[in-house]
Formats: C-alpha cells, structure tokens, sequence
C-alpha cells in the first residue's frame, strides 16, 4: 500500500480516536483549523514531517507508526491510561518535559513516500534507503551524510539542501531539482542519475563510480577535486573553472566543454573521447597533455601560457 496522504489520514484518525480526542482539540494542539485536521483524515491533503513529529507526540505514537512497515498491532498495544499536563493528554508513564521526548526514534526506509513536503528536515542518516520517493520537496534540508542506498528518487526538489558527505549508492535520480545543493565530499556509486537540474551545485570532493549520468544541467555548477570514474556520461555540458579534477574509463555520448577553464585535471582511459566537443575553452600544459593522450579533439581549446 502506497504511503500517501490517504494512508496517512485513515492512522491520524485510528490512533486521535484512541486517545479520546475530537478533530477540534486535536487541531488546538498542532495549531491548525479543525478543517484541516479533517482533511488530512479524508486524506485530501497530508501534513508536513514536522507536523507528523508533533502528531506522534501528541498521540503517543513513534513516528514509524505513519510509515507502511508499523505493524497496527502495536498501535493496539499502547498504554493510554493518561494524566493532564497544560492541556495535553500523555501516557501515565511519560513525562513530556522530558528531553528525549523530541528526539525519537524513527525510521522511515522502505516505504513509498509521494507528493509529501519533508522541506527543513535535519539528521536523516539511513531513515530513507531502499524507498521510492515521488513528488516530495526536501528544500533547505541539512541531508548531511545522508545514506541512500536502493533508493528511486523522481520529480523531487532538494533545492539550497545540504547534502554534504553523504553516500547514495545503487539508487536511481530522475528528473530531481538539485540547485544550489551542496555535494561536498559526497559518493555516488552504481547509481543512474538523469535530467536532474544541477544548476549552482557544489561538487567540490564528490565521486562518481560505476553509474549514469546523463541529461543533467550543469550551469554554474563547482567541479573541484570531483571524480568521474567508470561512469557513462552524455548529453551533458560542463562550463566554467574545473579544477583538480579526474576522469577515468569513462564513456562519453554527446558530451560538451564550453567556456571552461580545465586545470591540473585528469583524463585517462575514457571511450569515445574523441567525439567529445571543446568550445572556447582553456587548459594547462598538464590538463592539455591529458587530453591529448586520450586523442580528445583539440579543437577549441587554448593553452595557458605560464
């Protein structure tokens, strides 16, 4: 069964019921309509991730309870013998002021999340591998070392996110917004990324190993101590300053350098490299000898002189 809004409105209900609260004084403590807390129950709009985290507060559910994997039973299983404590119902052996009561243990891997807004999320690590994520927005997120692994990401936007010293590994990427993404020190491994949009990321120490990468928009994009290896590239054009930076037994399709500034930066036992297109670009002698070793098409390329 899909995780969608649906899905998520039909366990709001369950477990508000079993905790005795109306949609009204449900809607008091998350600071919301009634209307709208009954709309997320017919399942025609679904709360963001914070929200859920303030629900499965305020119900006395770990916030797994949302996600297709909870078994119902536990649900069944909760004590909701309660005590009042400002106007909230809490179990009897919990103390709400308690520090850990905001840092619960979650995880929401190998689910199907769709159309929903994860947008400000922090310390994700592992608790998204092996799903399939639709349609979701993860915009200004802190994704830092995030791990994905067997994941099929589609028409997501990770807009101004950071997902510096993370690991997405045998993953799919299609058609994601990425501007302005921090990629720092990232890995991709085995992975197929397609017509995602690039644009103003920053891929300073990332690495690419044994994937696609193709159709995706590079403008403005940081390419420094960035490593392509065994990858197959096409339909991609790199522009500006390329430092530092290494291609190896890749296979290029389509691929184009325009206005770039290719420094220190090295190509060795790439396929195909002599289709690839140098459009007003500058190079070093080191980056030139590269080129020329991999029987690159010099055309359009200029020398610096040192």
């Amino acid at each position: 069964m899909m995780l969608n809004s649906k899905s998520i409105g039909n366990k709001i209900a369950e477990a508000r019921k079993k905790t005795n609260l109306s949609q009204a004084e449900l809607a008091q403590q998350v600071s919301i309509s009634p209307q709208a807390v009954g709309k997320w129950e017919r399942g025609e709009s679904m709360p963001d991730i914070m929200t859920l985290n303030r629900l499965a507060e305020i119900l006395a559910a770990d916030l797994n309870y949302f996600s297709e994997n909870f078994h119902r039973g536990a649900v069944d299983t909760m004590a909701y013998e309660s005590v009042e404590t400002e106007g909230q119902a809490y179990p009897a052996d919990r103390d709400p002021k308690a520090e850990n009561q905001t840092a619960r243990s979650w995880d929401m891997s190998k689910g199907n999340w769709e159309n929903a807004d994860f947008s400000g999320l922090k310390n994700l690590g592992e608790q998204f591998s092996s799903s399939n994520i639709k349609n979701c927005k993860f915009t200004n997120s802190d994704l830092s070392g995030l791990i994905l692994g067997k994941n099929n990401i589609e028409l997501c936007d990770f807009s101004r996110s950071d997902l510096k010293g993370s690991r997405i590994q045998s993953s799919n990427l299609l058609k994601n917004q990425f501007d302005h993404c921090s990629f720092v020190d990232t890995d991709f491994s085995r992975s197929n990324i397609g017509k995602c949009n690039f644009s103003g990321a920053d891929f300073t120490g990332a690495r690419f190993d044994t994937g696609c990468f193709e159709r995706n928009e590079m403008t403005n994009t940081v390419l420094k101590r960035t490593s392509f290896k065994n990858t197959e590239i096409s339909d991609v054009i790199f522009e500006g300053r390329i430092e530092d930076c290494h291609f190896e037994g890749c296979g290029f399709y389509k691929v184009k350098f325009q206005g770039a500034t290719i420094l220190n930066t090295f190509f060795k036992y790439n396929r195909k490299f002599k289709k690839v297109e140098f459009s007003d670009c500058k190079v070093d002698r080191l980056t030139y000898a590269f080129l020329k070793n991999n029987e690159a098409n010099l055309t359009g390329i200029t020398l610096i002189e040192e």
